[in-house]
This record gives C-alpha cells, sequence and structure tokens, in this order.
C-alpha cells in the first residue's frame, strides 16, 4: 500500500513538471513540494524516526555532493564568460562555406561540451552563430546540430553532463572508463545527423559581415588567464579525486576558491564599478539557482522511492517482462526525449545496486550514453534543446520534421557502435 501512494504522489508531482509551462507553475517549486510530500508520507507510514533520520542524512549527503559540485563548476563557467574567455576559442572559426563551418562547429561544441556541460556550450555556441549567420533558416540548422553535439560531447565525461556527473559521484563510472567506452557512439552520435544536415548545406557560404566580439572588459592577459586557468580547474578534477580520494565537489570548491583569489589579485587597482561584473560574488548571482534548486527536489523525490522500495520493484518488473538489459536501457534513452534525464538515470542508480553491477559495468557506460543522448530526438528533450529553443526560436514540429530523425539515427547508429565495441573488447 504505502508503494502505490508514493508512487501516485510522485506521478502527480512529476505531472505538474512535465505541464511547467501549461499550468505556470516553475517546475522547481513542483520537485520541492513532491520531495516535502513524499518523504513526509514515507515517515509517517514507516513510524520509525531514527531510521527515517538515518536515511534521509544519507540521502541529503547524496544529493549535497552533486549540488556542491554544479555550484562550483556553474560558477567557475559564469566567471570565463564575465572575462570574454570564451572568444579564446570562437575567435578561431574563419570559413566561407556553411558545411566546413558545420563541421568545425559541431565538434568544437562536441569537445567543449565534455570540459564544460551540455548547457553552457550550447548558449556559448548559439551566440556565436547569431554573430555569424545572418539567415535566420541557417541558424536554426546550426542551433540544432550544437544542440545534438553538445549532448553527445556531454555523455562520454564525467563532468560534461549532469547525469554523467551523477553517476561518477555515486561511483557507477570512473572518468577515464567512459572515455574509453562511449566516446565512439558518441562521436558517431553526432557524425551521422552532421553529414545528413550537411548535405542540405552544400554549396551554401556564410553571407558576407565580419565576425563581432562582444565588448572587451578585461586585456588579453585577463581573459587568457581565467580562461585557461577556469578551464584547467574543470579538467583537474577527475584528476584531484584520483590523487585525493576526496569527492568531486572538494576539487571544484578548491579550485573555485584559487580562481577567487587570482581574481581579486589581477583587478585589485581597478575602480569598483568596474571590477564589480568580473568578481565571483558577480558570478554566484548569474548562476541558474533554479535549476539547482529543481535538482535537489527531484533527487530527494527519487530517494524517496528508493527508500520505499518503489525502484526495486520496478527493477524486478523490468528484468521479468523486459528481461534483456540493453533493451531496457535503450528504452530509458528514448523515454529522456520526453522525460527529464536527471530523474531517470537517478531512478536508474536506485534500481540497481553497484554490487549487483559494480563500477563501468555496461549498464552504467551505457545508461551515460542513452540518457546523455536521447534527449536530442525531441528539443524538449534536454536542457541544452530547451535553451536554443529560447534562443532562437526553434518551433517544436520544425525540429521534429527536420531533426528528430536525424538525431534518432545518430541515437541508434551510436547504440550499435557501442554495443558492437563492448563485445569486442568484452
Amino acid at each position: 500500500m504505502l508503494q502505490i501512494v508514493v508512487v501516485t504522489t510522485f506521478v502527480i508531482a512529476y505531472a505538474a513538471i512535465a505541464l511547467e509551462h501549461p499550468i505556470k507553475v516553475n517546475k522547481s517549486a513542483s520537485a520541492l513540494v513532491g520531495a516535502g510530500l513524499l518523504w513526509t508520507i514515507y515517515a509517517a507510514w514507516t513510524g520509525d524516526p531514527g531510521l527515517v533520520d538515518r536515511q534521509l542524512n544519507e540521502s541529503v549527503s547524496a544529493t549535497a555532493q552533486i549540488v556542491f559540485f554544479l555550484m562550483g563548476a556553474m560558477t567557475i563557467v559564469e566567471v570565463i564568460d564575465a572575462h570574454n574567455g570564451f572568444e579564446v576559442i570562437t575567435s578561431l572559426i574563419r570559413t566561407r562555406k556553411q558545411v566546413t563551418l558545420m563541421w568545425l562547429v559541431g565538434l568544437v561544441t562536441f569537445f567543449l561540451s565534455a570540459i564544460l556541460d551540455n548547457l553552457t556550450t550550447t548558449i556559448v555556441m548559439i551566440s556565436l552563430m547569431r554573430k555569424l549567420l545572418q539567415n535566420q533558416g541557417d541558424r536554426l540548422f546550426f542551433a540544432s546540430m550544437i544542440v545534438i553535439a553538445a549532448n553527445a560531447g556531454g555523455a562520454w565525461s564525467a563532468i560534461g553532463d549532469v547525469t554523467t556527473t551523477m553517476l561518477w559521484i555515486g561511483g557507477q563510472i570512473t572518468p577515464i572508463a567512459i572515455i574509453k567506452g562511449v566516446f565512439l557512439a558518441s562521436f558517431i552520435n553526432l557524425v551521422v545527423p552532421l553529414a545528413a544536415v550537411s548535405y542540405f548545406l552544400r554549396g551554401k557560404e556564410v553571407a558576407a559581415g565580419e565576425f563581432k566580439s562582444g565588448p572587451l572588459r578585461t586585456s588579453i592577459f585577463e581573459r587568457n588567464l581565467i580562461f585557461y586557468l577556469g578551464l584547467g580547474f574543470l579538467i583537474l578534477v577527475p584528476a584531484f579525486k584520483a590523487a585525493t580520494h576526496l569527492p568531486p565537489f572538494m576539487g571544484i570548491l578548491f579550485g573555485l576558491g584559487i580562481l577567487w583569489l587570482v581574481g581579486e589579485l589581477i583587478h585589485r587597482h581597478k575602480e569598483e564599478d568596474e571590477k564589480a561584473p568580473l568578481t565571483l560574488v558577480s558570478a554566484l548571482k548569474r548562476i541558474d539557482m533554479t535549476s539547482i534548486v529543481f535538482f535537489i527536489g527531484i533527487l530527494l523525490a527519487v530517494a524517496a522511492l528508493e527508500r520505499a522500495q518503489v525502484l526495486e520493484m520496478l527493477a524486478k518488473w523490468l528484468d521479468e517482462n523486459v528481461g534483456r538489459l540493453d533493451v531496457i536501457v535503450v528504452l530509458l534513452g528514448l523515454l529522456s526525449a520526453i522525460v527529464d534525464n536527471v530523474p531517470l538515470v537517478a531512478a536508474s542508480m536506485g534500481m540497481y545496486s553497484l554490487n549487483q553491477y559494480p563500477p563501468d559495468h555496461f549498464l552504467w557506460e551505457f545508461v551515460a550514453y542513452c540518457a546523455g543522448t536521447g534527449g536530442s530526438i525531441l528539443i524538449i528533450g534536454s536542457a541544452s534543446g530547451v535553451a536554443a529553443m529560447g534562443l532562437e526560436r526553434i518551433h517544436f514540429f520544425w525540429y521534429v520534421r527536420y531533426i528528430s530523425g536525424l538525431a534518432l539515427l545518430g541515437y541508434l547508429g551510436g547504440v550499435a557502435a557501442y554495443i558492437v565495441q563492448y563485445r569486442l573488447l568484452h
């Protein structure tokens, strides 16, 4: 009976999250209310305050590690952006042919999102395209490919997507193994739709007009220093964890502290008005706290499902009725085109234990790929897709008509590549 009540409550809360725009209630509010109700129901039903307190403390600890990491990474990215740091990369792109530009943008996005995250990379690259391309129709194809490239790039890196970060912090994957295991599948996920769209753009050229950089608020030295330092801290977090055995959030917060110190030193002689937009204090105000709060709510809600043994029962049902693990994960990826991949991955982490499926098992790597890239099939299926939708006013049905089929082919191509590679190497 407890499971029925808990599942019903979760479904109602999740429906409110999915229908955020029609009902005009922010999804973060629905996630927090859902988490509060689920834990209240579980605590009342269990009747053991000591047990519930221990379980909630464990769930809060796991959630806090993810949240602290995300806050640190998002702040570092905001500081780099405030110093025009991303122009170090984007200023290198110079070509008149749209096909060449498409491949350059796709590959830069693919690798950049593995270091930053897919949402930030999408925003940076679409902003660049708006400066390079005057034709809105051309920009729609470029923005769509950026979404696919960003999601594909985030899937093979432990810090490239919220879901892979969750799996890394939870102990399901390790940084080097996920690169070895998922890189090829992710690359094929990008190349298939990229090749198809390039066919449609053949012969087209970028309209005349000089690339316009944003207003330079810092010196070249300051821009380069903050860019390379910030990027270095993000890249070195896995090495920090391997060397110290401390959780990743400690590495990112340590790096953030050093970046803060460096920023204070290089800007110490500037006037307050000039210095204010460049500081960590300003960056902290600009990070997307709404998304952070949403992650807290949804992760605690899924934790309540796990404690109520709902996820264990779901795993058994899937094993009995579907059977094949690879089919289950592929379906999970397709579902992530409609449902946010964060709760799906959180649920999979609760459904299957590390005792049954140890770190870097086929299951975890395949979940990282499918959940990370499946969201590209629909424009609403990922945070990067939603961002692109807003920035370039991409219509849902335009994306379905021109891009969804190609994204699905790329997704299935990556699935086939991963399975073949896994069987050959294992």
